[in-house]
């Protein structure tokens, strides 16, 4: 009898099957999921296996045979999880197969290295939301994940997910030191297949496999690494969730600071306010709502105490790059302005005056009244470090996404965000410009303002050791500030569930954007459905509906142009 495979080849913006014959000396190891070599149109590409004998297979006299067979890929689980997963981010399938294959070619799977030991200690609070089916169990920042992830392996195979590399393998070594088996993937992506304690890894561990999983834990949460920034925007957190409700498995998601997806899909479990409060370090906010507009310097007195004490590490955080962002003339107080496209221009490091919508160049002249001293509105980070390293007395190393992972020790540090990343540890972190992050024009901004804070705090320490973090702020009472300076997390849910539900916004509403060349011709072609509704134009859309499946398979009837550029991110991290 003649065995037909349906596979998915591996070839950019193909998202189609065809089926092969399967080859007597092929058969052992044609199975769904298994990676393979087929020709088509008169080459050789790589693909999957993802059904054995469709019902609706071609005749076999037409078909070709697959030409080899690579090794072990996704189990039939997990294809139809990118199936699913297809559906939910407008993404091609092979994407998903791709997370959920091994990077190196494995021709057979280790024998099982389970062990079945329960290590110590134990969370009772993860141990009851297993119980209970699962949930999200709140932290504070400094507090350790460990307990909780041995509540889950207690409970038998248990995968877990982490927002970095770096973190999964030092979680994982510290499962093997308690005595548990660990597969850190994709390294470990065999020993993991063939079955192990507790297999960990960062985002794409979500796709890995984990037979007979018993439960899942996400740490982390609220992080932004666990969300694609590339399309598909697949989000981890989803994946497993979805992924455990399939299996009927358990899954608990770990935070400092939960997601209102979280907290609107699952029970919340929380420890003390006493305990919460000693794992968040002290929080100073400096309010500025008094200063006069014209005086506004981001190096405010408070600050400049921590900055002179040379036995403090002080990281200072502002999100704007460059030497200055945003200027105005000190004699007529107009903002500058390019004198061709009329946008907002910086200042260069060769301090003259650039625009960076249309690239005009010119002298640091007021277009308006000639004059040519400007007040700094927005300096960015290098202009920042010169003032820092002024008011600190004291040598100061600008930190960027840019500059080297470890940079030069300090006792002054100043940066964006990456510096929180990069930097190995501070007593005092300040946010010069938190309102650039709390007002941003993101449906995010509040939860993402907040990661900041949680970041910082792991940084600098809970409040035992003297840790401080500065909040520089025209707004003292808005929510996130609040909520951090009270070391609780839950005092701006409620705000921000009022508003994202007002709004239709997730997790109350479903939300995708649509940009880049091709796009028009691609919302042209969407068949028309009355549960989502598309707005923009000019290569800019925004779709939205009720639902995450309503979207998904609306969107999915449009056809992309040959060779576009477009871009769909659905639920945008930015």
């Amino acid at each position: 009898m003649v065995t037909v495979a349906r596979v998915l080849p591996n070839v950019t913006g193909l998202d189609k099957h065809f089926d092969y014959v399967v080859p007597d000396q092929l058969a052992a190891g044609a199975v769904a999921g298994a990676v393979v070599r087929v020709e088509l149109h008169g080459r050789r590409v790589g693909g999957w296996i993802v059904e054995i004998d469709p019902a609706d297979a071609h005749d076999d006299a037409d078909l070709k045979p697959i030409a080899k067979i690579t090794g072990r890929g996704p189990d039939p689980e997990l294809i139809d999880l990118a199936d699913w997963a297809s559906v939910r981010w407008v993404g091609r399938r092979r994407h998903f197969l791709q997370a959920a294959s091994p990077h190196r070619a494995v021709l057979a799977l280790p024998p099982t290295q389970r062990t079945g030991n329960v290590s110590e200690p134990r969370s009772p609070a993860t141990t009851e939301l297993l119980a209970r089916g699962g949930g999200v169990l709140r932290l504070p920042p400094t507090s350790d994940p460990m307990p909780a992830v041995l509540s889950a392996a207690a409970t038998g195979p248990t995968l877990v997910i982490v927002p970095s590399v770096e973190q999964a393998m030092l979680l994982g070594a510290r499962l093997r030191r308690g005595g548990l088996t660990v597969a850190v993937v994709p390294d470990d992506w065999a020993a993991a297949a063939g079955g192990v304690d507790v297999v960990i890894g960062s985002r794409i561990a979500a796709w890995a496999p984990c037979p007979d999983m018993a439960a899942a834990v996400v740490v982390d949460e609220h992080d932004e690494a666990l969300q694609d920034e590339a399309s598909p925007t697949w989000h981890a957190r989803d994946v497993v969730i979805e992924r455990c409700r399939r299996a009927g498995a358990p899954v608990v998601l770990v935070s400092p600071s939960p997601t209102l997806v979280a907290l609107e899909w699952g029970v919340l479990v929380r420890p003390s306010h006493e305990r919460e409060r000693s794992g968040w370090p002290i929080i100073d906010v400096i309010d500025r709502t008094d200063e006069e507009p014209w005086k506004r310097s981001l190096v405010t007195s408070e600050l400049v105490r921590h900055l002179r004490d040379p036995d403090r590490v002080v990281v200072c955080v502002s999100n704007t790059t460059g030497r200055a962002r945003l200027l105005a003339c000190r004699q007529c107080r107009a903002l500058t302005r390019c004198r061709r496209c009329d946008a907002a221009v910086v200042l260069d490091d060769e301090r003259r005056l650039a625009c960076l919508r249309c690239g005009t160049v010119r002298p640091p002249v007021c277009l308006e009244c000639g004059a040519g001293r400007f007040a700094n509105l927005r300096p960015g980070v290098t202009r920042l470090r010169e003032e820092l390293e002024a008011a600190a007395n004291r040598p100061a190393v600008l930190v960027t996404g840019e500059g080297p992972e470890r940079p030069e020790a300090a006792g002054v540090y100043v940066g964006t965000e990456a510096a929180l990343h990069r930097v190995p540890g501070a007593d005092t972190v300040a946010f010069l410009d938190f309102d650039r992050e709390l007002l941003a024009p993101r449906y995010r901004a509040g939860e993402q303002a907040m990661a900041l804070l949680v970041r910082a705090a792991r940084l600098v320490g809970p409040r035992a050791r003297g840790g401080r973090i500065l909040i520089q702020t025209f707004v003292p009472h808005h929510d996130v500030v609040q909520a951090a300076l009270l070391a609780d997390p839950g005092r701006m849910v409620e705000a921000e569930r009022s508003r994202r539900a007002m709004l239709g916004l997730p997790p109350f509403g479903a939300y995708a954007e649509i940009r880049g060349a091709g796009s028009d011709e691609f919302v042209g072609s969407v068949e028309p459905s009355g549960d989502v509704v598309i707005a923009g134009g000019d290569g800019d859309y925004v779709a939205r509906a009720d639902s995450w499946t309503a979207l998904g398979h609306t969107l999915s009837t449009g056809v992309r142009p040959a060779g576009s550029r477009l871009r769909i991110a659905v639920d945008p991290p930015r």
